[in-house]
């Protein structure tokens, strides 16, 4: 798996340049059978990432530009009547044709466009006129934010959030980077020298290689005592739900599988905490100054990491 998933980073490499770190995380969400929000200013690459990871991996792409006037039936389909046969026949939207669904600027659609994605991307099924039709599998949505120009846009409801595996950011290039883009962009298009070096079947095998990472109980209640511990503290209004503390345990299992092991350790937990919980967790008005990632900072610190215990206990039987 390790050797596959290194052919796929590195031909989006070819078009995302110093930024891996991100890459490996999207592949990661991937491999959990998640969904993901890159929230960025604008022309840092989130559509040329998600374009570039389609066709290294074969998947049916499709790309969404929200506006106010998408309608949900753009997303999910609907049905038209057919004078020859007298029955309502089937149309497909963007959701039935997509393995991987790209929704630019998802915060500029209207709230029931918005809602259209809520079955796809938790039942992974649309449903139209009480008809169900099921998604393509592997199935994944990104969909991009841009945090500045918010003229027309709207916050994401939290519910919406919650569906979200990740939330993740690009951020500039550095100095190398930069000259390498501009380099390499002068006279080509680096999309066109990205090749597919992994099939849709590979990637379906994979995502059930995740599911059967071994989760000890110790990291289980870790988990656990994480999320409890974000509902409780002073600070928090919404701590962790447990949706998000199952999504924590498959992002971390996805980590194990990058790393090459079929074991999660507690700090595949803490290295994939804030990606996958960040935006779940609500402050309460009066203390907003403290931050989310500080919060969950203090957590980790204050939560008894169970590598440290199974540490502890090797060498006191050593």
């Amino acid at each position: 798996m390790q050797t596959q998933l290194e052919s796929v980073l590195r031909e989006v490499e070819k078009v995302i340049v110093g930024k891996r770190a991100v890459i490996e995380k999207i592949l990661m969400a991937l491999l959990a059978e998640g969904h993901v929000l890159l929230e960025d200013v604008p022309g840092v690459g989130k559509t040329t990432l998600a374009v570039a990871l389609s066709r290294a991996m074969d998947l049916r792409f499709q790309r969404v530009q929200f506006t106010p006037d998408v309608l949900p039936s753009d997303l999910t389909g609907f049905s038209m009547y057919d004078k020859r046969s007298g029955d309502f026949l089937y149309r497909s939207g963007a959701l039935i044709r997509a393995n991987l669904l790209l929704g630019d600027e998802i915060n500029r659609a209207p709230s029931k466009t918005q809602s259209a994605l809520l079955e796809a991307m938790e039942e992974r099924q649309v449903t139209v006129d009480g008809e169900t039709h099921p998604l393509e599998n592997p199935f994944m949505v990104i969909a991009t934010e841009n945090n500045v120009g918010t003229a027309g846009t709207q916050s994401l409801p939290f519910a919406e959030l919650d569906r979200f595996l990740v939330r993740l950011s690009l951020g500039y290039p550095d100095y190398e980077a930069q000259m390498t883009m501009l380099r390499d962009r002068r006279t080509e298009n680096p999309l066109d020298s990205v090749a597919c070096v992994m099939a849709r079947d590979e990637l379906i095998a994979m995502q059930r290689e995740t599911r059967n990472v071994t989760v000890r109980d110790a990291i289980l209640d870790y988990i656990t005592r994480l999320s409890m511990a974000s509902r409780e503290h002073k600070a928090v209004q919404v701590g962790i739900s447990p949706r998000g503390a199952l999504f924590l345990s498959r992002m971390s299992a996805a980590r194990a599988c990058l790393e090459g092991r079929d074991y999660v350790t507690g700090g595949d937990v803490q290295a994939v905490l804030k990606d996958v919980c960040a935006h779940r967790v609500l402050l309460k008005e009066n203390v907003r100054e403290a931050g989310v990632e500080q919060v969950l900072d203090e957590l980790v610190k204050t939560t008894d990491n169970p590598d440290r215990r199974h540490l502890f206990q090797g060498m006191k039987n050593a």
